[in-house]
């Protein structure tokens, strides 16, 4: 199905009537610390690749950008919102906005916001890799739904769910649910905050549950609540939501979407890593393409998808090794973070180098390749890549290739395990 914005701007017109505040959190950045429904923010300025090396190949695999909740968040929000709606007076004058407040979100469509920063990510792109494109090699795009094989990037797209796609989130049916994980973190932070609320709000009788969703509202509210025009890096016009929860519960919030893509298609997931091994084999540019499995040879390849691949990609290639994640004691230092690694129009970029060995005094070039996250050059120790220097996150080609052994055998026979 396709839409353009002038249809999902007409649809959030009615979202905006409501006043707007924002919440005293000091030098606390607020939309940092919402998980996977954090808008984009480059985590480290980009780095170019050393001296003496030139990018030949990118390969980039994009989450949408920032959406309306789906039917389901949009259930769990709706019941929190009533309930507060329900109680004849509020103790906090926080809660006064209520009286006038008129839930009127959709559900699914990207917001401007999302296309604001989906825009800005192929401005990024473009300048940086358009000496990569000709009009004989084009970049080869895909999307995380059936497109008729038509590519037309004038429109803003929403795509019909429907096509058999790797790229797609429903792919294995035996896959691992995170819901008994995320329910126990939600048993350690949701309660006071509880508390508190139903103490605002005398007889609401919200549960842990409950607010799980108003604090999903607070982002979903404020990223629908972003113009045409807005400019990165202004201030966003937060949702008077946001003001009933405190820094602290939010980096509790935050670690609730680590914990959940942890224990989906993370490394804590049954079947997660399986399910990024098709999509892991297209990031790895082979030496010499097979029209059958890796086609036309280009040198830019673009892939559009959903978190819970990217997360499922992330596990496949090795990338943030993390041991269990803990459901009652999160670990301040940390790689896992999805505010950082998981966001709306978050982007891994496979960028493969070929390096002039004149550079260290010797003849010939060799071919490399690094993974960038988010701006941020991956370590790669799996494939004996240097932690520091210019030379920082290279893997030799063939080392790289050797280290995905398990993409490169179609996930070692975990496939079958998804449909048993």
């Amino acid at each position: 199905m396709v839409r353009t914005f002038g249809v999902v701007w007409a649809a959030l017109s009615s979202v905006l009537q409501w006043p707007l505040f924002s919440p005293a959190h000091d030098t606390f950045e607020l939309q940092k610390s919402w998980g996977v429904y954090s808008p984009f923010h480059a985590v480290e300025e980009y780095t170019p690749p050393p001296a003496g090396c030139e990018i030949s190949q990118v390969n980039i695999l994009h989450r949408h950008g920032a959406r309306l909740p789906s039917e389901k968040q949009s259930e769990d929000i709706i019941a929190g919102v009533k309930k507060l709606q329900s109680v004849q007076v509020y103790t906090d004058s926080r809660l006064d906005f209520l009286n006038t407040f008129v839930y009127s979100l959709g559900e699914n469509l990207l917001v401007p916001l999302g296309a604001i920063q989906s825009f800005e990510s192929g401005k990024t792109a473009f300048e940086r890799y358009s000496s990569l494109v000709t009009k004989d090699d084009i970049p080869f795009v895909r999307f995380a739904a059936a497109s008729d094989g038509v590519y037309t990037p004038h429109l803003s797209l929403i795509l019909n769910e429907g096509g058999n796609d790797t790229l797609q989130d429903n792919n294995c049916p035996n896959a691992a649910s995170s819901h008994k994980e995320m329910s126990q973190w939600l048993d350690v932070y949701g309660p006071p905050i509880t508390a508190r609320l139903n103490s605002w709000a005398p007889g609401a009788d919200l549960r842990n549950e409950d607010i799980h969703g108003l604090m999903m509202l607070c982002a979903f509210h404020t990223v629908a609540s972003v113009p045409y025009g807005y400019v990165e890096g202004n201030p966003l016009p937060f949702s008077p939501f946001c003001s009933l929860f405190t820094p602290a519960e939010f980096e509790a919030f935050a670690y609730s979407s680590d914990v959940d893509r942890y224990y989906s298609t993370g490394q804590g997931g049954r079947l997660g890593r399986v399910q990024g091994s098709s999509t892991t084999l297209r990031r790895i540019p082979p030496s010499t393409p097979d029209p059958a499995t890796f086609p036309l040879n280009r040198t830019v390849y673009a892939d559009f998808t959903h978190d819970t691949i990217l997360v499922a990609v992330f596990n496949t290639l090795g990338l943030f090794p993390t041991r269990k994640l803990s459901t009652t004691h999160p670990k301040r230092h940390r790689a896992w973070r999805t505010s950082e690694i998981m966001t709306f129009s978050s982007r891994m970029v496979v960028e493969k180098l070929t390096c002039d060995r004149s550079v260290r005094g010797r003849h010939g070039s060799d071919t490399y390749v690094r993974i960038l996250v988010n701006e941020v050059v991956q370590p790669l120790k799996f494939c004996g890549a240097k932690k520091s220097g210019p030379w920082k996150g290279l893997c030799q080609f063939d080392a790289f290739l050797e280290s995905q052994a398990y993409a490169r055998n179609d996930g070692n026979g975990d496939w079958e395990k998804c449909f048993e």
